[in-house]
């Protein structure tokens, strides 16, 4: 192939041949990208850190992405080379993410089992008991429990808020926990 360089040092055949490939799904076109491009694709990956084998799978379906998406490239946003080995990197960054993610043992499909009446009861009753609880609380101790559990605030966030020391905070919140401990029983 004769090779001419655009300004961007882009040869010009590869921007026409992403053209034939987006828009007559040119294969001829496609094997002289895939011959250029896989090879450097694979080498790229593996001074990345990927094995051999991931490498060589990840460049098969880099060049099946640019297969299927070259109706996406824009020579006026970005040269081949770079299109291609940006799509390279993302995947190779999907693949580590997947690497590194445990998979769940058992992943269960369609909408949850409804709760057992007698469940739904007692927990109605519990939710009821600790209400009566908390209002039977001291008001300052209320406040502050309503902000940690309620208004998710930490014991720090709270004494910003209230002025009060972080002490008297946590003093206050032990004491009212453990007066709902004793209500709740």
């Amino acid at each position: 192939m004769n090779v001419k360089k655009t300004g961007s040092n882009e040869p010009k055949e590869w921007v026409a041949e992403m053209r034939l490939i987006r828009e007559a799904r040119d294969k001829s076109a496609f094997a002289a990208l895939f011959q250029h491009f896989a090879p450097r694709i694979k080498s790229f990956l593996i001074r990345s850190g990927s094995d051999p084998v991931m490498a060589e799978e990840c460049a098969q379906e880099v060049m099946v992405t640019v297969w299927h998406k070259a109706h996406q490239f824009d020579a006026s946003r970005a040269s081949v080379a770079t299109w291609v080995f940006t799509i390279a990197r993302n995947r190779r960054i999907d693949l580590l993410r997947k690497e590194r993610r445990p998979e769940p043992e058992e992943l269960p499909w369609g909408p949850e089992a409804e709760p057992e009446q007698a469940d739904i009861l007692v927990l109605q009753q519990e939710t009821a008991h600790l209400r009566t609880a908390l209002k039977a609380l001291p008001d300052a101790q209320r406040e502050l429990i309503e902000k940690a559990y309620f208004g998710d605030l930490s014991h720090r966030e709270i004494a910003e808020q209230t002025g009060l020391p972080l002490g008297t905070i946590k003093s206050r919140i032990r004491l009212a926990l453990d007066r709902l401990r004793h209500a709740m029983k």
